[in-house]
Formats: C-alpha cells, structure tokens, sequence
C-alpha cells in the first residue's frame, strides 16, 4: 500500500511539473471543434504587410499556383470583368472573420472594414511554346487606416512563386485563344498606375466589388449559390436589399443590345469616365447607373480632342467611320487607344458589339 501511495504522489508531481512542457502546451493550443484550423488561417498583420512574398499569406491551400483558397478566403466573379489583353482572372476576398461589409448602394463599392484584402490573380492558358498555364501577376488592395493601399506579385517562371513588385514591368507572351495565336507584351503595372484607374477624390479605391455587378450566382465547392448571399453567410457582409439594379453579362446575347455595350463601358471605362474620376473634366459618364442618357455615351457629342481625320462625333448614330470612340477601342496605338491603360491589344469581340450598337442608332446628328 505504501509503493501504491508514493507512486502516485509521484506521478501527479510529475504531471504537474509538466504542465508547462512543451509537448503539452502544443496539444492545449489546438483548436478547439469546430474553429478554423492554423494551415487554414490566413496571415495578415497590418503593422507588416506588404509581405515580400505571395505565400506569406497563407491564401492558398496547397501548391501556390493551383490557386485553390484556404476556407477563409472565398472567391467571387463579376458580371462582366474587365478585359485586360484576354487574361482570365480568379478573384478572392479575405476579412477578418470579427468584422463585416455594409452594403452603401446598388453602385457603390460595399463600406468595408479595415484590413479586408481583394485578391486578383492574372494569368493565361495554352501559353507557347509549351501550352501550359502561366499566371502573371496577383494583385492585392488592402484596407488600412480607412485607406485602401496597394501591393502586386509578379509570379516567377517556375510558377513557385511570387514577389512583391510595385515598379511595373513587361511580359512577353504567345498563347492560343479560340483557336487563334495571340500575343503582346503584357503590362504589369506600377503602384501610379494602379493609382491612375483605382481612384475617386484622388483616393484609392476598388472598382469591381459592387452589388450590382456581384448579383449572380456562383458554382463554389458546396455548391452553386448566390454570391451575395454567401458572403453574408461567410460573415463577409451584414445584409443585401432584394432589389438590385444589376449591370448585364456582356456576352449574353439574350440580353438587350444597349445594356450589354453600358455594362462593358461601367466596368471597362466608367471608373475614369465618372465624377471626380480620372477623365472627370471630359464629358461621357459611362457608369451603367448614368449611361442610359445617349448624350452621358457620347452619342452626337463632339470629341473634345483632335485624333484622326473625319472622327466627328464621340458616337454617330449608324456610321462607326465617324465615330471617335469605335477609333479609340479599335486602335493599338498608345497615344490613341482607350482605354489608356490595361490593355494594349484590342478586344475584338467588344468592338464587333459596339459596331453592332452604333448601327442600331439613327443617323441624327445632323
């Protein structure tokens, strides 16, 4: 009886004494059922970001360039994206999992808090010679102090991973797009011209999360489901009217002509082409919620500068020849072109719509 007795003094001694050991502090920090497990969390201190790395975040799950997220992160589409040189994209949103967006206007960018991270990854497929997917640039806009601020990830050649880069740079690429070979020298650009087309009030500020172009569903791995609904299951935003003014997928031929071409010009053009904007002080107003006015489009107004002969009218009813704008989306020359930046091809499928739409317009600017 007495061995028993002193052994397990001993033994609670022991454990007591090891309450403080390593081993066993690991097994008290887990998490507890339910909670986001570490290899799930993203890393995101506002004192140290930018990070000098892509994977310093923890976005991914996995290898960095299957760009599959963590199940904090949660991917969203727009509507109708923006075309830049026919790079496809995969879009992320992250917030912190105590804080939620507000929802201002069917047109304005949702009142999000403080250290939310939009996340857009560009790259290409059937990129030659080798006809693999390359991605090219991720690039992050974080909120700070009320601020949104800027970091882009220019990826490396062996697709491993990618480095903080806010200098701008060029990238020469061939792929095959439709059957179609393909190729420029894509742009990545500097943190001034980030600035150039994210900006109102000469602040920072996304152009593409709006209520109005998020108004879809979405096929996620659970499921396909609501976009807005989702977030606001994830916790990513308080509520959403039922009502929505919703812009239109340019693509869908079912949809009416007019709506499709004031879709593409709201998130192509109209983050430049608005109040306190960019090109605030020329006269278009091409955000879907003002374009409905053919003299906001440009129709029988002259342009405000000299670009080539016979360009009369910003848009002439029926007759593209006469019309500055169909020059300007239809022109690769850098002096010339809109829009002024993010792309340096053209789009060619848009300027066959476009066509299409000024010829559904009457000749009645004379």
């Amino acid at each position: 009886m007495r061995i028993n007795y002193y052994f397990l003094v001993l033994s609670a001694i022991f454990l007591i004494s090891c309450s403080d050991d390593e081993g066993y502090s690991e097994i008290s920090d887990e998490y507890p059922p339910g909670e986001t497990p570490k290899e799930e969390m993203v890393s995101f201190d506002l004192e140290a970001v930018p990070y000098s790395k892509l994977s310093d975040y923890n976005f991914y799950d996995g290898e960095l360039k299957a760009m599959e997220p963590v199940s904090t992160v949660l991917p969203y589409e727009l509507i109708t994206p923006l075309f830049t040189d026919y790079a496809k994209k995969k879009r992320f949103i992250w917030m912190p999992a105590t804080e939620k967006a507000l929802f201002v206007a069917d047109k304005e960018i949702f009142n999000f808090p403080n250290s939310t991270v939009l996340i857009k990854n560009f790259y290409y497929e059937k990129v030659l010679p080798e006809n693999e997917q390359k991605i090219i640039e991720t690039r992050l806009l974080f909120k700070r102090n009320g601020n949104w601020e800027f970091a882009d990830y220019v990826w490396n050649d062996e697709q491993t991973e990618a480095y903080l880069d806010l200098e701008g740079s060029y990238v020469a690429l061939e792929w095959e797009e439709n059957g179609e070979i393909k190729s420029t020298d894509y742009r990545i650009p500097s943190e001034n011209e980030c600035v150039t087309c994210h900006k109102t009030n000469e602040m920072p500020i996304p152009i593409g999360p709006k209520p109005q172009n998020l108004n879809r569903l979405y096929n996620y791995t659970d499921g396909e489901q609501h976009q807005l609904q989702k977030w606001v299951d994830k916790g990513f935003l308080e509520s959403f009217p039922k009502e929505i003014v919703t812009v239109k997928d340019w693509t869908d031929e079912s949809q009416p002509l007019e709506q499709r071409v004031r879709s593409y010009f709201d998130i192509n053009c109209a983050h430049c082409h608005s109040e306190n904007a960019h090109c605030s002080y020329r006269s278009l107003r091409l955000a879907y919620s003002e374009s409905e006015s053919l003299e906001h489009m440009g129709v029988c107004i002259e342009p405000e500068e000299y670009i080539a002969p016979g360009l009369l009218y910003i848009i002439m009813g029926n007759n593209k020849e006469r019309s500055n704008m169909y020059y300007r989306l239809n022109s690769e020359d850098e002096a010339s072109r809109m829009p002024l930046l993010g792309r340096t091809i053209v789009h060619r499928e848009y300027v066959e719509l476009l066509e299409e739409w000024i010829n559904s317009l009457e000749n009645n600017c004379q």
